[in-house]
């Protein structure tokens, strides 16, 4: 790619809002100028075999789209969730491209996957269909892992990371995310039906974005780069990240639950995020939320909290 063509790529993704982009712009201003072929198109209209049945809209890609195109002249496999059209939530067409893609990548064995997650967990109308997809997707993200491919997901959009889309970003080899880029298994709302307000107030925004939100996930360690809400922001991390990520091996494992050990040692006591931030040595725990993304990264690379390359 020309030089002329690369920074005329720059200057849309360095002003676009990640969070409020949709999945197509994501990849559009993400990979290199004209760089994406998609797999399964909307013109294949492979939709939801199930929404039919209970009169809900129907959209010809199931919210995901999956293909190839190159970042920074390499090539790579892409997957990016829609969240705007139910939540981003998986369904059986919906998973089934994202776990084609994932075994593409396992049987080509070198070629890197770039997961966009934005997804609320599974289709309460798949529940089945979607739950079993989302272990296929985890069994194939770990294959593909295990040949060597190298599985990164950008996390910051609307819909966050939740449900099964959390367990998922989990098996990934690194994530980035943004302020605005939740990881959960349990959403907000359903921690309060099944414990209730006492154990979460899911109307406590403060309490939410400090519990599941990027800068907590980024502190534990959960996540390896923080970023802006910029699509460049998040092209440059993906770059830093392909470069960083290491293979997957049994010392992989092994380090990860080392890590999980030492967190449960470590803050298992703690009441609050605030109290994790605070038992990591940030100066000023309490500011954190506040912290503009360059005084916060300054921060988060002090803490060094180390992944070991899995959550």
């Amino acid at each position: 790619m020309s030089t002329t063509s690369m920074q005329a790529a720059i200057a849309p993704a360095a002003l676009t809002s990640w969070y409020e982009a949709s999945a197509r712009t994501r990849v559009r201003l993400l990979l290199d100028p004209e760089s994406f072929m998609e797999f399964v198109g909307p013109e294949k209209r492979e939709v939801s075999p199930h929404l039919k049945v209970f009169d809900l809209p129907e959209q010809f890609d199931d919210g995901i789209l999956v293909g190839h195109g190159s970042l920074g002249g390499s090539s790579v496999l892409i997957a990016a969730q829609e969240g705007s059209f139910m939540g981003g939530a998986f369904g059986e067409v919906h998973g089934a491209k994202l776990t084609g893609l994932l075994r593409a990548a396992r049987d080509i064995g070198s070629m890197p996957v770039l997961i966009l997650f934005d997804t609320g967990g599974v289709r309460l109308q798949e529940a089945n269909a979607g739950e079993l997809a989302i272990a296929e997707i985890m069994r194939a993200v770990i294959e593909a892992r295990s040949a060597g491919a190298k599985v990164i997901g950008l996390i910051g959009g609307r819909a966050g990371c939740y449900g099964g889309g959390g367990l998922i970003a989990g098996c990934c080899s690194a994530l980035a995310v943004s302020e605005q880029g939740r990881i959960a298994v349990s959403g907000p709302e359903v921690i309060e039906t099944n414990r209730g307000v006492e154990e979460f107030d899911s109307r406590d925004r403060a309490l939410v974005w400090r519990t599941m939100g990027g800068k907590h996930r980024r502190l534990l360690g959960a996540a390896d780069a923080f970023v802006d809400d910029t699509i460049q922001a998040f092209r440059d991390a993906a770059l830093v990240l392909l470069e960083q990520v290491g293979g997957f091996e049994l010392s992989t494992l092994t380090n990860e639950q080392v890590r999980l050990e030492a967190r449960l040692r470590d803050f298992g006591s703690c009441a609050d995020a605030v109290d994790i931030w605070t038992a990591e040595g940030v100066a000023d725990a309490g500011a954190v939320p506040a912290l503009p993304v360059n005084q916060f990264i300054a921060v988060a690379d002090h803490v060094r909290r180390i992944s070991h390359d899995t959550r």
